[in-house]
């Protein structure tokens, strides 16, 4: 067998059985603690919550398993048997056409794979435990305007791509990694404006009390918005939640009415200080810097490697071409890209315990703390996760975690941000 290709099955069997042992002590530690509640929301979650979040999570993570086994197989089997064989059916069509069209064709499977299983997921996880508001009409026409969102964005990108690799020689992975970056400022307000309204209506925030406690928090953090928006997220789901997206003047703040409905305006206020403190901290500038940076190096590694004639030899492909060739280098970069998950998780843990003590910060512990525990009761987040599984996989920290921190004397509390202190 091909030495990458050796390579490559067995790293998608480590990283996928590295998974499901992740997974299995996610499940068994939750339902190990499925029937009692930690004693420091014992007075705010009833059991009956504790429970109903302890099934939720063992659910999306039997969903996770089956979709993360199915889909290793299909991509191995495709690896295997069909990549090679797809690409000489598509050597027919004129360059750069058939190097789209052979990436298209390679990702269908991986949306078939998707489809049943997101299906099943609002259907019957999401139903079952009170969270799917959507209508299959709804479900279908997202899918429909999501597939064609990717097909009026990606099919011009993959068509500039790979006539770059075709004209600009050996450093076309630098001129693809400047438009990388500019796409990257852009996509905030290509997102808000042409993509967002596609899903979801957003209509300016009409409590006129919680209006001018927001805008009073903005000007003691120093945030200008656009505006302030609630969207209408109760339309799909119970879930809820508040973000801001956007850079300079076009920031927005956008509220999930079902965030509205179930907290109070103290609650409120906390989430969105949180939110702010994302912004003063330069978290998402810090996040895209190091995106540019991660891109940058991936790019040159594809220009790399797609110059090196074991690439295609080594997976045992006869084919030739800058799909096939990308596609390769994407192989060999993933068995190494799932390492750095929990380095990326753990960055984004900091900035979460940064923006939490922002928040504290500016409206006081006692109501992030109140809305934290409120959000994780009402979204079914479990309140006792497994230590490795949370290490290996979120991107926040756990709620009790979280809450602690807050709680922690101030003596040994981070000093207050100046714009806490003003």
């Amino acid at each position: 067998m091909p030495p990458l290709l050796l390579a490559y099955i067995v790293a998608s069997c480590l990283w996928e059985g590295l998974t499901l042992v992740l997974n299995h002590r996610q499940a068994a530690y939750v339902l190990a603690h499925r029937d009692t509640v930690p004693a420091d929301f014992a007075a705010h979650v009833p059991l009956q919550d504790h429970r109903k979040a302890a099934d939720y999570t063992r659910a999306r993570l039997w969903l996770g398993s089956v979709r993360g086994v199915v889909g290793t197989a299909v991509s191995l089997a495709c690896v295997i048997w069909g990549l090679d064989w797809l690409a000489g059916l598509t050597a027919a069509i004129p360059t750069p056409w058939g190097d789209v069209a052979l990436v298209v064709v390679v990702s269908l499977p991986g949306m078939i794979v998707g489809l049943p299983a997101s299906l099943y997921g609002d259907f019957v996880i999401e139903a079952r435990f009170g969270f799917n508001k959507k209508t299959p009409a709804i479900f279908v026409t997202d899918y429909l305007k999501g597939l064609a969102v990717q097909a009026v964005i990606g099919l011009p990108l993959l068509l500039a791509l790979f006539w770059a690799m075709d004209r600009l020689s050996a450093f076309w992975w630098l001129y693809a990694w400047l438009g990388v970056v500019v796409l990257m400022a852009a996509a905030p307000f290509v997102y808000l404006r042409f993509v967002a309204p596609l899903f979801n209506k957003f209509t300016p925030l009409a409590d006129d009390a919680m209006r001018t406690r927001i805008e009073t928090l903005m000007a003691r953090c120093g945030f200008q918005s656009s505006g302030l928006f609630t969207m209408d997220a109760s339309r799909r789901s119970s879930h809820g939640n508040a973000f801001f997206i956007g850079f300079g003047r076009a920031k927005r703040i956008v509220l999930f009415d079902t965030l509205l409905a179930t907290q109070t305006q103290d609650e409120v206020e906390a989430v969105l200080a949180h939110e702010l403190g994302h912004f003063k901290y330069r978290h998402t500038l810090y996040g895209m810097v190091r995106g540019a940076v991660m891109a940058l190096v991936m790019l040159g590694a594809y220009g790399w490697m797609c110059r090196q004639p074991w690439l295609l030899k080594g997976f045992g492909f006869a084919q030739h071409g800058h799909a096939i060739g990308l596609i390769s280098a994407s192989l060999v970069l993933g068995m190494i890209t799932p390492a750095l998950t929990p380095l990326s998780n753990w960055i984004s843990r900091r900035h979460e315990f940064e923006a939490d003590a922002f928040a504290r910060d500016m409206v006081g512990a006692n109501p992030m703390v109140s809305a934290l525990t409120k959000l994780s009761r009402d979204n079914a987040g479990t309140l006792t996760p497994d230590p490795i599984y949370a290490l290996v996989n979120y991107s926040h920290p756990p709620v009790p975690v979280r809450v602690a921190q807050l709680r922690a004397p101030l003596l040994h509390a981070r000093p207050l941000h100046p714009a806490a202190a003003s």
